[in-house]
């Protein structure tokens, strides 16, 4: 049983029609995104104000970090849609999540419905689930209510209302934890692909830096240097957003393993309550 309910999940992600619901919003959400980035981009880092003589064909002005970063050129726009992206899905995750979990703690939920089992008391248990809400809640729900008809059943033996209490669990399970998984790929692919855009906006900024000194006749250190500090602006911008894709996504996975945990410990208490009481 503890084995049961993660596979279920995973293979259920995969087909189940709410990660399809989920594709429109990712294909809305991140050219939008796109579509800001640019903006930001061109009126408030390409704002005269932050360059020498007013206008961005200048120099960046000493110290100002809005002109160096329009002078990262134009990976700049691409990787800021990944930053604000991941800024935007680790919200949507967090919430999400907490709302998974319910009203109070999922750890203190879990210890109550095992002391309902252990007593017998599948009505408090299901009171429990009420007051606790969340899919965590949802699935044990389930399971609970299919204990109790299993219970009241006369035309299946033993085996065979273990296994309905088993499937109810599994079923639920593959409903509600798909839920928890959605855009966690955009995490991960964003954490991937970051770092090498912001390496090409290097390199595309090396590139430019070393034309205009072979066009200086190889004594522009000057502009040499401001050109390498702008080219790594792409670097940083990549580094950092990855970094944050990487951070959030396995603080996330972390989360829904640990609910997938107390899901599979209660889900093996149910049945073992069952053996022991019907």
């Amino acid at each position: 049983m503890a084995n049961t309910s993660k596979p279920a999940a995973t293979k259920s992600g995969a087909g189940n029609p709410t990660s399809s619901v989920n594709i429109p919003m990712s294909l809305i959400v991140i050219p939008l995104l796109f579509v800001v980035s640019i903006l930001i981009y061109m009126f408030v880092f390409g704002n005269g104000s932050h360059f020498e003589g007013n206008t961005n064909s200048g120099k960046p002005l000493p110290g100002d970090y809005f002109g160096q970063v329009y002078k990262g050129g134009l990976i700049v726009p691409i990787l800021m849609t990944m930053f604000l992206v991941v800024i935007t899905f680790v919200i949507e995750r967090f919430l999400t999540i907490y709302k998974a979990k319910g009203n109070g703690s999922t750890v203190n939920f879990v210890r109550k419905i095992k002391l309902s089992l252990a007593a017998n008391n599948i009505d408090g248990a299901i009171s429990d689930c009420d007051a606790q809400k969340g899919s965590v809640a949802n699935i044990v729900r389930a399971g609970l209510m299919r204990y109790k008809v299993a219970i009241a059943s006369d035309d299946m033996t033993k085996e065979q209302k273990i296994e309905s209490i088993q499937k109810e669990i599994e079923e639920a399970s593959s409903l509600e934890l798909p839920m928890l998984e959605r855009n966690l790929v955009i995490l991960a692919t964003i954490a991937s692909v970051a770092t090498l855009f912001g390496l090409l906006g290097t390199v595309l900024g090396m590139i430019r830096s070393f034309a205009a000194l072979s066009q200086e006749g190889g004594s522009g250190a000057e502009a040499l240097a401001t050109g390498i500090s702008e080219a790594l602006i792409n670097t940083a911008l990549g580094i950092g957003t990855s970094a944050l894709a990487i951070v959030m996504y396995n603080v996330f996975t972390t989360q829904i393993d640990k609910l997938t945990y107390g899901i599979d410990e209660v889900g093996y208490s149910i049945v073992t309550s069952f053996k022991t009481h019907s």
